[in-house]
Formats: C-alpha cells, sequence, structure tokens
C-alpha cells in the first residue's frame, strides 16, 4: 500500500507538526513548502494522499488543486485541505474541484492523521466485493469501483463513490445530513454538515440524467428513490 503523504503548507512550523504525526502513524511524508512545489512533487512522487493548505504563497491552494484534478495522472490522489475558519468561500469552492476533505486551523495533530487515515479507508474501498447495484439507469459496481450512467463511466472521487454506495446500500431510506458524516466521512463529533452537501451537488453534476434517483428530504437529508 502506497504510504506517501505530501505536506503542502508555507509554516515550517506546521510542516514539522504535521509531519512528525504522520511520521509517528507510519507514513512516509514528502514536504513542499509552495504551490509550484507541491505539484511538482505530486507528479513526480504520486503520494497516496496530499494535505494541503488553502493560503499559500504566489500559488494558491485552490490552484494548486485545480491543476492535480485536472491532470488524468493526479486527479485520483484524494486531497485534505487546510483552512482558516474566514477561508469558508474557499474550502467550498476547494470542495467543489474535488478535494475530499478539510480541517479548520488551529487543528488537532490526532485528527489529522485520523482524517487521513479515513480518507485513505474509502480510497481502497471496504464494501463487500461481487455484487451490482442497479437503481434506474445508474449502476453501482462495487467490486469494480466503477459508476455508470447506462453505458457512459462516470469518474468519481473515492469519497463520492462511497457516498453513493451506501444511499443505493440503503435504497428508500432517509439518511441524515449527520448519519452520512459518520458513515461515509467517519466523523463521530458534528462538524459542519455543508461538506454533505456539497459532495452532494458534485455528485449529481456528474450523474447528470441520473441524478434523479438521489432525492433531497428537506430540513433532514438524502435518500434514492424506489423504484
Amino acid at each position: 500500500m502506497n504510504r506517501k503523504v505530501l505536506v503542502a503548507d508555507d509554516e515550517e512550523d506546521v510542516l514539522d507538526l504535521v509531519s512528525a504525526n504522520l511520521k509517528s502513524a507510519g507514513f512516509t511524508v514528502l514536504r513542499a513548502a509552495d504551490g509550484a512545489e507541491a505539484i511538482a512533487k505530486a507528479r513526480r512522487e504520486l503520494p497516496a494522499l496530499l494535505v494541503l493548505d488553502l493560503m499559500l504563497p504566489e500559488m494558491s491552494g485552490i490552484e494548486v488543486c485545480k491543476a492535480l484534478k485536472g491532470d488524468p495522472a493526479t486527479a485520483a490522489i484524494p486531497i485534505i485541505m487546510l483552512t482558516a475558519k474566514a477561508e469558508e468561500v474557499d474550502r467550498i469552492v476547494g470542495l467543489e474541484l474535488g478535494a475530499d476533505d478539510y480541517i479548520t486551523k488551529p487543528f488537532s495533530p490526532r485528527e489529522l492523521v485520523l482524517r487521513v487515515k479515513s480518507v485513505l479507508r474509502r480510497l481502497t474501498g471496504d464494501s463487500d466485493p461481487g455484487d451490482q447495484l442497479k437503481v434506474g439507469n445508474v449502476t453501482v459496481d462495487r467490486a469494480r469501483h466503477q459508476v455508470r450512467v447506462k453505458n457512459r463511466l462516470i469518474d468519481l472521487t473515492a469519497t463520492e463513490f462511497k457516498l453513493l454506495t451506501l444511499l443505493f446500500e440503503r435504497r428508500g431510506r432517509v439518511q441524515s445530513r449527520e448519519q452520512l458524516l459518520r458513515d461515509v466521512w467517519g466523523y463521530e463529533s458534528m462538524i459542519d454538515t455543508r461538506t454533505v452537501d456539497t459532495h452532494m451537488r458534485r455528485l449529481r453534476e456528474k450523474l447528470g440524467g441520473g441524478s434523479d434517483c438521489i432525492e433531497t428530504v428537506r430540513g433532514f437529508g438524502y435518500r434514492i428513490a424506489e423504484e
């Protein structure tokens, strides 16, 4: 299993703190102090995950995220964004570009390590192999980790695939945003539930005409429609 994690931050003390905790958890840490270096190392090293500060000098984290997600060679690398509380708009933009998670500064190093492990678990997939789940013209193949609308293969992030698979497995049952945060993201404590809405909006856009199977239950959450 790829254990390389690239950490991009222009604050030396943050790099030292994050690197030390990730190394203690068994990861190999790569470091970058600016956006250009982060892109170059991501393309050269192909890490398992990128921890990306949004406020990088010269080239912002948003630009780095856009560049990596737009490159087929690096598009599948999951990204956890480091943000300040005032950066809500940038955080939402980052999630819409394909980032998998975010954590707000100041943060607990232990929480960051848990987030990294959670994202990587979603990437490797822990669902039972074999069967396919089908609703309307959308098919989720858990064994191949693929989603198709009719015969068209849809490019989803690990989080989007996990989210859609869970909804398909619980078809007809409403899933609250809090429940989705626990079961998809692995969060035990309450955080901003808009994370769910942002990922759901992006998932619907990717599914296109197939998104009709996802119903919004106003004020509560989401469910897959019964046929």
